[in-house]
Parts: structure tokens; sequence; C-alpha cells
């Protein structure tokens, strides 16, 4: 089969456009009953219900897909084969969980014959539909609309510009509910434990500081030059500056303390650093999360931030650039 790159790339573009105007128009046509199966959606969440998601084919995908994207924001949900759903799989219903079925035509024959078995249980229905006065719609309590124009598919056949088009409205519906809910970046952490993000949000301080030879420090009692030695050393900003016995953090000197005692001072640098260092810096816990390093560094403004034992002895340092590189941004 011989392709012609310019009506292959025609078709492409249509096939785009077409989907495109499926998502426009269904964008313009939500209203009251996207609400409506909203709150009903917050409700079922809140009282610590379930949502239970079916579809027969493509919708089937797109059912899954939308129940994956629910649970990953915390919200327990499940997909229910329609046939197997009559042969024992009811038994995951439980009254009060709210039943999203979709059916693109609003009258797949499965899906009507869940709508009795599961009122029986107690769940409310949401239609998940592109028809309106389909049966689906009709027997439903709630009305999940999408609105397709036209499919992209030139024999008017494969489900294309539908798919779409329920896809993003699940999505919409899964946003909505995580936005009012306060979901957030720490909350989906949790849930993507295996994720580039859920493995940098759960990373703790130990795990992304600077220690060893890449950690400045030295008694309080040291000179200014002593101590810029050791920052430079380190290749560090800062340097950790501890008391007699445990050695415990007494403060810190960093480049701009450096540079302010040099406006203020001449000779400063044979003079003890304690005199220029700053006092009750902030710190971290060496078994905090790495996401409390990030609100300290928002919070305050900071390059830098000493991670301290149990004891309040320095063990670290997280360099604010080091951030991006865990993926803690």
């Amino acid at each position: 089969m011989a392709l012609d790159p310019k009506s292959s790339l025609a078709r492409a573009r249509a096939c785009i456009r077409i989907e495109r105007e499926a998502l426009d128009e269904t964008a313009r046509g939500l209203g009251r009953e996207f609400v409506a199966t909203a709150r009903a959606v917050d409700e079922a969440v809140s009282a610590g219900k379930k949502l239970i998601f079916s579809g027969v084919g493509k919708s089937a995908h797109i059912a899954q897909k939308v129940a994956a994207t629910f649970n990953s924001t915390g919200v327990s949900s499940c997909f229910l084969d329609s046939t197997q759903a009559l042969h024992g799989d009811l038994g995951l219903c439980d009254e009060g969980d709210l039943a999203i079925l979709l059916s693109n035509s609003g009258q797949t024959d499965e899906i009507l014959r869940l709508i009795p078995l599961l009122k029986r249980f107690g769940l409310k229905i949401v239609a998940f539909t592109a028809s309106a006065g389909s049966d689906l719609a009709a027997n439903a309590d709630h009305l999940l609309l999408y609105r397709v124009p036209r499919e992209a598919c030139p024999l008017k056949l494969a489900p294309t510009a539908s798919t779409t088009a329920a896809l993003a409205l699940g999505d919409a519906l899964a946003m909505t509910l995580l936005e009012a809910r306060g979901f957030t970046r720490d909350d989906f952490a949790k849930y993507h434990p295996g994720g580039s993000l859920g493995r940098g949000l759960l990373l703790k301080a130990s795990d992304i500081m600077r220690s060893g030879e890449r950690l400045a420090a030295g008694r309080d009692t040291i000179t200014v030059q002593d101590a810029v030695m050791a920052m430079t050393r380190a290749k560090t900003g800062c340097i950790a500056l501890v008391g007699a016995g445990i050695g415990r953090l007494t403060g810190v000197f960093t480049d701009g303390d450096f540079r302010r005692c040099a406006l203020r001072e001449a000779d400063f640098l044979g003079k003890p650093v304690s005199r220029f260092m700053t006092r009750s810096p902030k710190t971290i816990r060496n078994d905090a999360l790495g996401v409390d390093a990030l609100r300290l560094f928002e919070a305050h403004k900071i390059d830098d931030v000493i991670v301290v034992d149990a004891r309040g002895r320095p063990v670290g340092l997280i360099d604010g650039q080091d951030l991006p590189r865990f993926k803690i941004v």
C-alpha cells in the first residue's frame, strides 16, 4: 500500500479538526446537567461510596480510563463488565454507590439491562451518552452529555470523535471534583509512588541532601577566612557552624553574610565567623519529606537549607538548585 504524503496529511488534519469540533461542541453544551452530575459524584465520594463505571466496546475502554483517572485522584472507582455483572459481579455494588454508564447511542442492550439491576441495589444512575433522547438518558438520575456533530471515520463506522469527546468529558468531571476537593500534589504523590512525581515527592531530606565533602561545616569559633575556604572546598554557598559539646548547629555563614561583613568592616577575614553568622537559621530534619524543604524555600526565599538530625547536629545541606533534579518543584 502506497501512501500519498499530501493526501495522507490532509486526511490526518481533517480527522483532528473533526474531533476538535466535537470537543468544542461538548464544551459549549455543558450546563446544569453537568453541575448536577458533579454534585452527585461529590455526594457519593463524601459519603465514602464508590463510582462504578460500565460500557461496552469502545465505551468500555473509555469507562476504564475515566475510572483509572478517578482512582488516581483518590476517588474509589471500578469498572463493571456488563456481562459478568449478570453472573455475580454485581456483588461489588453497595447501596449509595454511583453508577456511570457509558453508551454513545444510549441504546446498548447490555447497558440498558443493567439499569434495573443497579437500581435494585440502591445505586443512582448517570447516563454518559451522546443521545439526550435515548432510553439510557430517560431511565437515569443524572445526565453527562457530550455532543458529536460527526465522526472522523470516512465510513461513518469507527468511533472516533465520539470517544475523544467522551474521554475529555470524563476527564473534565474528574478535574472538576479534584479542584473542588482541594486535592494537592502531595495527595497525588500518595497514589503514584511509582511515577517520577510520586518518587520525587516521597523522597526524604536525607535522600536529596549534600553530605560528606559536599557539606561545609566547622566550629563557630573559626575565622571568616577559614569559613570561606571551607565553603570553597565544598563548592557551596554556606557553611554550617556548630558549638562545643555534641556539635549542635548554632548558625550559618553564607555568601550573602560574607558580602555584608565586607561592606561593614575592614580586616574582617581574621575575625571570628560567629560575629557575622546568621543565628537560628531555617533547618529541616533529615527524616522530613523533600516537599517540606520545598515549602521552606518558597516561604522564606532562601537558597540553602541545613539538614539536622534529631539532636540538632548538621548532617547535610539541601541546595535549592538540586530540587528540580529530584522532580521536587
